[in-house]
């Protein structure tokens, strides 16, 4: 980790000098990424980006096509014969479950990647078998965009790219979840009313009333809570949100697509609710909101700071444009291009200004951490509001279907995040699905209690018993130092944050160092100070203390002392509310 990270996390606010850093990361320039570029576990992953990064004149190539992954080249699909039709059909049946329901098809280029385009006839006659084959599979097509290749030739020949997605069956739907971060009073919560109720704000903050969950909210105008807003795509890539009276459930019955919004807390004052967000919800993505009338202000690069230290992909949303002149708003953007190219973070600003370039952001964003797309819009005027629309409703999964699998044939983890009590059922609890399927009848145990034990409904996370949770009073991190006013040493205490864990620690031991300063390394040996909790080697931290903040993983479990055998102990049946990771 570069230490100049911790420049995100200091005291002090707005636009530092171009030299400082914000974090690690790595670019390869504007163009195509190579599909080496990104893997996972070692094994190759399929590359979902197809186009270059930013619009220019048209590459004669795209990248060869894999075997693996959603993605599939079709040089034309002119009047196939029957027997050559069913393999096409299975042939997207295939890709479809690649991307987990969606697949995307470039016609009129060869498996090379050769850019050859198709008359205007043969286009519209391969786009209608394409529509077919969708019919046969279950699916419908969406062209996402289509232009002209430059050959030297007569008649113009054109590509297209087409967005296949599963009509959605027995309520299974593609579920993205997105944190939304932002300075308190960046216009977050009005945003997201906009997006998800399809009413143009009235200026006065009228499309986030529905949003608040406090009276205090209400009156202030401002997030003090987590809450959870979806917007549903039909497989033609069509809002269903926006109809009266649209309830939840029938939003979610007729989507193929959810984007599950992730509304934190702007106020400096509610940091700890915002990475309790960040680190116990999982979110795939992080959308930043930045008031095009007030910069790059408050909390703005700590949390684009805890984005990029939890290695969440983020994009970037410059919202009031209508607030400002054209002027002050290409200043903000400048502002953040400069902060993104900094050598410490090594990211690629793309600026979305039309269709093609929010198709373009959303295939590249999710296939390269360094792409970090950049819209200006405004929820009053509604201008260019329908380009982040078009982007989430491409934006592809971080995962595929093999991945998915893999994750279903492991041992239940369920991690608790909130608990209540439903009438006429009875204990409730809600929260993310690491692994492993839960299916009513299955025998789990909760925990842990105060005493460290796995049993009834009062604790963090439900498991499998065979698991044999690990409990921990004592444990051991490789740590980063973001910021400390003075030095971190033995005996100071902070709170900690991994996945839903938010409990005080003290520091116990510093291996091979006295103290510690801003933007050093240690591997430190922290004490939870009020009971054991349930922890993963290999998990995400973050810490904090007033000024003090800092980052890692965990390395090292020292198991308690106090803790019955799990698979001894009996759990009582409760209902769930639950989300896959």
């Amino acid at each position: 980790m570069d230490p100049r990270v911790a420049e995100l996390f200091g005291a002090s606010s707005g636009l530092k000098s171009a030299s400082q850093g914000l974090c690690s990361g790595s670019g390869n320039g504007f163009g195509i990424v190579s599909k080496k570029a990104c893997s996972k576990n070692g094994k190759k992953v399929k590359n979902r980006s197809t186009r270059n990064t930013k619009p220019n004149n048209n590459p004669p190539y795209l990248p060869p096509e894999v075997e693996e992954g959603n993605i599939e080249y079709k040089l034309k699909l002119v009047s196939p014969t029957q027997h050559r039709f069913e393999h096409l059909a299975t042939q997207m049946k295939w890709r479809l479950q690649e991307g987990r329901g969606e697949a995307v098809y470039q016609i009129g280029v060869e498996d090379n990647g050769l850019l050859v385009g198709l008359s205007e006839e043969d286009m519209r006659a391969s786009l209608r078998t394409l529509r077919r084959m969708a019919e046969k599979v279950g699916a419908d097509i969406t062209v996402l965009t289509e232009r002209e290749v430059d050959y030297d030739s007569e008649v113009p020949r054109k590509i297209a790219e087409v967005l296949v997605r599963k009509v959605p069956d027995d309520q299974q739907f593609l579920d993205l979840r997105v944190a939304v971060l932002g300075n308190v009073d960046s216009g977050k919560s009005t945003l997201l009313g906009v997006l998800t109720q399809g009413e143009l704000d009235n200026g006065r903050g009228r499309a986030r009333l529905n949003l608040f969950r406090h009276l205090h909210e209400i009156q202030t105008g401002r997030t003090s809570s987590i809450s959870f807003e979806i917007l549903g795509f039909n497989s033609k890539g069509e809002v269903v949100n926006y109809s009266e009276s649209r309830t939840a459930e029938e939003i979610c019955e007729s989507a193929s697509k959810m984007i599950t919004f992730i509304d934190l807390a702007g106020h400096h004052k509610y940091l700890k609710t915002t990475i309790f967000g960040l680190t116990s919800y999982c979110p795939d993505f992080a959308m930043l909101v930045v008031g095009a009338n007030t910069g790059i202000a408050g909390t703005t690069r700590e949390h684009l700071g805890l984005a990029m230290a939890l290695k969440v992909p983020i994009f970037i949303v410059v919202s009031k444009v209508d607030l400002c002149p054209r002027g002050a708003v290409e200043r903000t953007v400048r502002q953040l291009e400069r902060i993104l190219k900094q050598p410490g973070c090594n990211k690629l600003p793309l600026q979305v200004s039309n269709q093609d370039d929010a198709v373009t952001a959303a295939q590249q964003f999710a296939q390269s951490p360094s792409i970090t797309p950049i819209f200006t819009l405004s929820s009053v005027s509604g201008e260019s509001l329908d380009l982040l629309k078009v982007f989430l409703n491409i934006l592809p999964p971080l995962s595929n279907s093999k991945e998915q699998e893999e994750l279903m044939q492991q041992l239940t983890e369920f991690q608790v995040d909130e608990i209540y009590t439903v009438p006429d059922v009875g204990t409730v609890v809600g929260g993310t699905l690491y692994s492993g399927i839960c299916r009513e009848g299955d025998r789990l145990v909760v925990g842990p209690t105060d005493e460290g034990r796995f049993m009834g409904l009062k604790g963090m996370v439900m498991v499998s018993p065979e698991m044999n949770p690990t409990i921990c009073w004592l444990f051991e991190a490789e740590i980063v130092l973001l910021f400390h006013a003075r030095t971190f040493r033995k005996g100071f205490q902070v709170t900690v944050h991994v996945g839903n864990v938010r409990q005080t620690a003290t520091v116990e031991r510093l291996h091979g160092k006295d103290e510690l300063r801003t933007g050093e390394k240690a591997v430190v040996r922290f004490r939870f100070i009020k009971h054991p909790e349930y922890l993963k080697l290999g998990a995400k931290l973050l810490f904090r203390e007033g000024v003090t903040k800092g980052i890692g993983h965990v390395t090292l479990l020292h198991p308690a002392a106090l803790h019955t055998h799990p698979a001894a102990l009996h759990t009582h049946p409760a209902a769930l509310h639950t989300h896959h990771s």
